[in-house]
């Protein structure tokens, strides 16, 4: 696996050749694709030769979020279809190989399986068009109950329901994106990522908890940082994704507001010593 920087996940504002320069000098090991950027270059020649200076600088392409509404309304989830092979000519030519969207792990309308064929529906739709365009997605599930209890009828917020959730899609180009705290508020342990391999993982996160409150009473927009508190078992979790041979990004996505009110640079060299432990862990 490669550290990777993923400013937005830190909160952090920073363009995407700021993002890139900074990733070099802190020691990254890649950096997340900016569409935004990619499109105001005009033209896909000048995307893969933006790529091309980016790998020459050292870096891999971290993960890219999935431009379809898996949740949204039909019109909305139809409309991003349209605009799908447009974008993914894009990522094609920056040579972006990964993207990711998260699972709402409940619904106020929906029962499970009414929510679950819908999915299971749209991702069959997504992953064949991804799949063309050499894209692997990634697909994150929330544990935290303080989140997922809050609607009329739950979803899928564990590991093995969304491993279910992919099977059924017959999705060959989808696996998970790995979360620490996800992992640890669905009360999941090591066991439960043995026989994952690099196929299966798609994006890995991780993240600590915090110290004062129980498992179930953890919320999922306030975390800790990496090894901070002790709270998750990350030798334990990291551990296993390396027995996974897992050799795709690995990033910090925290929600601690304070980060930006820092210095970029001293948030920037702690969180990649974080990330450096995490990458060579056995």
């Amino acid at each position: 696996m490669f550290s990777n920087l993923s400013a937005g996940a830190l909160g952090l504002s920073l363009d995407h050749t700021t993002s890139i320069d900074l990733a070099v000098t802190h020691g990254f090991g890649g950096v997340d694709p900016d569409l935004g950027y990619f499109r105001s270059l005009g033209s896909t020649a000048a995307i893969a030769e933006h790529a091309a200076s980016v790998r020459e600088k050292g870096l891999q392409w971290g993960i890219g979020g999935l431009p379809v509404p898996l949740d949204g309304t039909a019109a909305e989830f139809r409309e991003a279809l349209v605009d799908l092979p447009d974008t993914l000519e894009l990522l094609r030519a920056a040579g972006v190989d990964r993207v990711g969207t998260w699972l709402r792990p409940m619904h106020d309308e929906l029962t499970y399986r009414e929510n679950w064929r819908r999915f299971a529906g749209r991702l069959s739709l997504v992953s064949d068009l991804l799949g063309e365009a050499g894209v692997r997605l990634g697909l994150e599930y929330i544990g935290p109950k303080t989140f997922w209890s809050t609607e009329r009828y739950p979803f899928i917020h564990s590991l093995s329901e969304a491993l279910e959730l992919i099977a059924d899609a017959d999705a060959e180009n989808v696996g998970v994106i790995l979360d620490s705290y996800h992992w640890y508020t669905a009360g999941e342990s090591a066991a439960d990522l043995e026989g994952l391999t690099d196929a299966d993982i798609v994006s890995v996160d991780i993240n600590d908890a915090r110290d004062d409150r129980e498992r179930d009473e953890q919320m999922d927009l306030d975390r800790r940082l990496p090894f901070a508190t002790g709270v998750i078992d990350l030798d334990g979790f990291l551990g296993a994704v390396h027995a996974a041979g897992y050799t795709g990004p690995v990033k910090v996505e925290p929600f601690m507001k304070e980060l930006a009110e820092q210095p970029v640079d001293e948030v920037l060299a702690d969180i990649s010593s974080r990330l450096d432990r995490a990458v060579a862990a056995r």
